[in-house]
């Protein structure tokens, strides 16, 4: 674990023109083997992880959580629709949260398990501050359970079950500002689990200049959202599909939220991108691009540009091929026709579709 006051050393960006997977993997892989290991050995290891942190040490990084109500001994977490209730002791679903004499706490502040320099491209957002640097964090938890996930080393895991780094706000925004980044970005878990140190550090982040992003899979309640985006500049969300049934099944959530989190970030003048990940035997009916593509021009207009995601095979879904570029192409194809002016390919490497020209 690294120690307070001393200075992580980060990777170079990287110019290669590579799919964000393959960019996650080579970064990670390539730090550790010069001996930085700055984004989080947790990561990729693939032996079981050893506990960075007793349960008591964890309070190092807790904080009062910002969004909870008190029913008597036990409180409802108001941070995201799992509405999670918590007896004194039980974590939430996310794994970050405990009650803990009656207050919710979070258990992951200024406790990154991630952290790197990106290109802002790889978040992806094609059209903010192109061609600029972003200092990304992330810690451990997620409130989702998504079979495919590509982070589920940290994901899905509690924080005291992840290597982390000892970071506060200040040493964030510091690091962001020695690395020339333009911006800071939540980001690689769910950013919303780890919702009091993100805000706080989007405050001192602005006060300094620095842009905020927020990559998210958008399942988060309105009131906190419009807290957050006060301080917020630009964010990728994740619209995983467009049926309920497949939300739940895929993702353990459900569509209407993150539909309603779209509208609020346009309400709140906060630019977004959204990102389909197409998943051969799930998201990838024809049908269901389309209602979604309509949607997104009626509700949002057309100028919000639209990634259509690969699939590759992780985690609880390594027995699906990769997503035919074919499928890709043909939900490019429709959401152009429903009037969306913007939308792109991703992850596969060579295509003229993510190109922003």
């Amino acid at each position: 674990m690294m120690g307070k006051g001393k200075k992580p050393i980060l990777g170079k960006i990287t110019k290669e023109k590579i799919s964000r997977r393959e960019f996650i993997k080579k970064g990670v892989m390539g730090l550790a083997a010069i001996g930085i290991g700055s984004y989080g050995l947790g990561y990729f290891l693939k032996s079981r992880r050893l506990a960075q942190s007793s349960p008591d040490e964890l309070w190092k990084w807790s904080r009062e959580a910002y969004n909870y109500k008190k029913l008597g001994q036990n409180v409802q977490c108001l941070l995201c629709p799992n509405a999670c209730i918590l007896q004194p002791g039980e974590r939430s679903t996310c794994r970050a949260r405990t009650n803990s004499g009656g207050k919710l706490y979070s258990l992951v502040y200024g406790n990154p398990c991630a952290y790197h320099v990106d290109p802002v491209e790889k978040k992806p957002l094609f059209h903010f501050l192109p061609g600029s640097s972003a200092f990304s964090i992330a810690t451990a938890g997620c409130n989702f359970s998504c079979l495919n996930c590509q982070n589920w080393q940290i994901s899905q895991f509690p924080p005291e079950e992840t290597q982390n780094a000892d970071m506060m706000p200040q040493k964030v925004v510091e690091n962001a500002l020695a690395n020339k980044c333009s911006s800071v970005a939540y980001t690689y878990s769910e950013p919303s689990v780890f919702y009091e140190y993100m805000y706080d550090t989007s405050k001192l982040a602005r006060d300094k200049g620095l842009s905020n992003l927020w990559i998210t899979n958008g399942y988060m309640n309105e009131a906190p959202l419009k807290d957050l985006s006060r301080y917020l500049d630009a964010a990728n969300v994740d619209l995983k599909s467009f049926d309920d049934k497949i939300y739940n099944k895929l993702n353990g959530g459900t569509l209407q939220p993150v539909l309603s989190t779209l509208k609020t970030l346009k309400q709140q003048n906060v630019w977004f991108e959204i990102t389909n990940l197409v998943v051969p035997g799930y998201t990838d009916s024809l049908d269901m691009i389309r209602e979604m593509s309509q949607w997104i021009y009626k509700n949002l207009g057309p100028d919000y540009p639209l990634h259509f995601s690969r699939f590759h095979p992780e985690y609880k879904l390594k027995n699906i091929a990769p997503t035919s570029v074919s499928v890709l192409e043909s939900a490019r194809n429709i959401a152009m026709d429903e009037g969306i002016n913007y939308v792109y390919i991703g992850n596969v490497p060579g295509t003229d579709y993510e190109s922003t020209f």
